[in-house]
């Protein structure tokens, strides 16, 4: 099971990371019930980890936790990082998903 992250939200997770005022392990996703269409995505920075029960990807040092309940809906799934003319911020873009709603924060499988 793998997910990716962009080089773009990479840089971007990195630079706020980096104006954080306490260390953080890194970045941990999950998928938690809620929203629209089912199930919503969660981002935000973990001090803590598990080697039980959380996956640990890597990106150029940059380390992303996603527990493994989590993962079974998100396998092969790409974070973005996106500007627009309605904002920015992170995208989801999950193969696993069936549907989604217009907010585009939430979606179904």
């Amino acid at each position: 099971m793998a997910i990716l992250l962009t080089k773009k939200a990479e840089d971007k997770v990195k630079e706020i990371l980096s104006e954080q005022p306490e260390p953080y392990a890194g970045l941990r996703i999950q998928v938690v019930g809620g929203g629209c269409s089912g199930f919503s995505y969660r981002m935000g920075f973990d001090k803590n980890f598990s080697d039980q029960s959380d996956q640990i990807f890597e990106f150029d040092g940059l380390k992303v936790f996603i527990d493994k309940q989590s993962l079974l809906y998100m396998d092969g799934a790409e974070v973005d990082y996106v500007e627009g003319l309605h904002g920015a911020g992170f995208k989801f873009n999950n193969p696993n998903s069936t549907g989604s709603c217009g907010c585009g924060s939430s979606f179904s499988v």
